[in-house]
């Protein structure tokens, strides 16, 4: 008989009957580690307390690396490694005070068979709820059962009581009572007829979604599969940002000079400096209008109705961000581009719908956002934002809880106070962006609007949509915000109806919320019933979150 060598496995360790495993998943780049570090390690000391309050010990599966300067897990292969060696049966905390990459821990979970917490600081300046809310929505792609925890005190008692009880239980449900089915909502007969009516339109002339390589961030949750996508009428060009970069170079200077200038006339500002690892430069920008003009042409040249770019990996080791591009590309009104003949404008007069961070769920929602808009004589400008942070305002202004919602690219200056004049470009922070390059900040001017989110589960594409109003808050508050997160970005002060911050965390599958403007409040509502027919014509399953404006409930 043959001899084959036969492979070993690891022997794994079994953990202790009070032990509590811990991971933490990191950035990919070791310069937001590194300083990211030091809020993290508070946190998990924070949290160990609240573990042996409850009668139990946090024992980290994966140690501080000295050589590096931080104890993040900062690679999908250091995950595995690190999954491999763990008690699969042990109880299992992934703590997060800082963004993450998802696919860094995911391939582990997705075996791990003991209970499974995922769990954020509240800050926003260390967003560890942005970075659990991703890995929350790549968990309910992938079928993983999962319990979630934030806190901004771990001492307190209501914290303590929440995570003794998962301890002992193995499970934690949060109240979602705001959560209404579609199929029980009363749609008017105008509204449904226009979202169905768009809906056969989208699968019979089908569209395009151009996609500047895959899976930014390793954000799992924002990779729609194509045998769910194409059902509803669009599919992917899968385009590569490195034609991106080639494209850009092929554009000439003066075309680039005339996109930056006409940003000026409108009274648009650009916060310079000589110094390119520390300032935004003249040179930089000139090169983020090059890839605006050069987007434009790509999609034309593929007939993309929407598109969006990575620009997190590959991209910023050639190119400064791609923030005022996409920004740019979101709004209507925006630099005129000719074709590569010189015969038309491409894209006349309306916006080419970007998707920030190719989240291709935010996408499909942008383009059928878009569309409804465009169909009812509605501001057709949206975009995505991080679900960031919130906090009650300190000015007096409003008594509501404000989220801070904030994203470094893709928010049009349609959406600003002042619009174009309203808006500024300031060099993106260093620490992740080594080219630079400017963002399109503004703060969002006060309006009715409706949010919405588009995520997988249950290997179905599924909808929730709501509606909130932007408030405007002094500059003083609105300055404490942004200090509070990032400053460079764009900022909407945002007030939920009829959804509690808890209630938002416990159910939202994605650290991206879409949000788009209505002239009324009336004019909202109707916008957020047409596009959730459409939707439900696509094929997806569709829930209203909370609701309408006054507390008036859908139902």
């Amino acid at each position: 008989m043959p001899r084959y060598e036969l492979p070993t496995s690891l022997d794994m360790p079994k953990a202790g009957k009070k032990d509590v495993l811990l991971v933490a998943s990191g950035d990919l780049r070791l310069s937001a580690n590194q300083k990211c570090w030091p809020a993290q390690a508070e946190m998990e000391a924070a949290l160990g307390h609240a573990v042996e309050a409850c009668g139990h010990q946090l024992v980290r599966a994966h140690a501080f690396k000295e050589y590096e300067g931080h104890g993040f897990i900062d690679s999908q292969k250091e995950g595995l490694r690190v999954f491999a060696g763990i008690d699969p049966h042990a109880p299992l905390i992934v703590a997060e005070a800082v963004w993450q990459y998802s696919h860094h821990v995911l391939p582990g979970l997705m075996t791990h068979r003991g209970p499974i917490l995922t769990l954020a600081n509240w800050s926003g300046t260390w967003p560890g709820l942005v970075g659990m809310l991703n890995l929350n929505g790549s968990l309910t792609k992938a079928g993983v059962k999962y319990s979630t925890l934030w806190g901004e005190d771990f001492v307190a008692l209501e914290f303590i009581n929440q995570l003794d009880h998962w301890l002992k239980k193995g499970k934690l449900q949060h109240d979602t009572d705001h959560v209404i089915k579609f199929r029980k909502v009363n749609v008017g007969s105008k509204e449904k007829k226009l979202g169905e009516a768009l809906a056969e339109q989208l699968q019979n002339e089908k569209a395009i979604m151009g996609v500047f390589d895959e899976g930014c961030m390793g954000m799992f949750n924002a990779i729609i599969p194509d045998e769910l996508l194409n059902p509803t009428g669009v599919f992917k060009e899968r385009l590569s940002q490195s034609a991106l970069y080639y494209e850009a170079t092929q554009v000439p200077d003066d075309e680039a000079r005339n996109v930056r200038g006409w940003m000026e006339e409108r009274g648009m500002k650009f916060t310079t400096g000589p110094d390119h690892a520390e300032h935004l430069t003249d040179a930089q920008i000139l090169t983020q209008c090059k890839m605006y003009i050069a987007a434009l042409r790509i999609a034309d040249d593929f007939g993309c109705a929407t598109i969006g770019i990575q620009y997190q990996q590959g991209l910023k080791d050639l190119m400064p961000a791609s923030d005022l591009a996409e920004g740019t590309l979101n709004n209507a009104d925006r630099p005129p581009v000719m074709s590569r003949d010189g015969h038309r404008v491409l894209y006349e007069g309306q916006p080419l719908p970007h998707f920030n961070e190719v989240d291709e769920c935010a996408g499909l929602d942008g383009l059928m956002t878009y569309r409804v808009h465009r169909a009812m004589g509605q501001p057709v400008e949206n975009t995505l934002h991080d679900l960031r942070w919130g906090d009650f305002d300190k000015s007096g202004t409003t008594d509501q809880y404000v989220w801070v919602l904030l994203i470094s690219g893709s928010a049009p200056p349609a959406h600003f106070i002042g619009g174009w004049a309203g808006a500024s470009s300031e060099r993106q922070p260093a620490m992740y962006f080594p080219n630079g390059g400017g963002t399109l900040k503004g703060i969002s001017k006060p309006g009715e609007i409706v949010w919405s989110r588009i995520y997988v589960e249950d290997d179905r594409l599924k909808m929730d949509l709501g509606r909130a109003a932007v408030v405007e808050l002094p500059l003083e508050e609105t300055n404490r915000r942004w200090q509070a997160t990032t400053p460079q970005w764009p900022i909407m002060h945002a007030v939920t109806y009829g959804v509690s911050r808890d209630q938002m965390m416990a159910r939202h599958k994605s650290n991206h919320i879409q949000v788009a403007y209505a002239d009324s409040a009336e004019a909202a509502d109707r916008a957020l019933l047409a596009k959730a027919s459409m939707a439900d014509a696509l094929g997806l399953t569709v829930a209203i979150c909370g609701t309408r404006k006054g507390d008036e409930a859908w139902d």
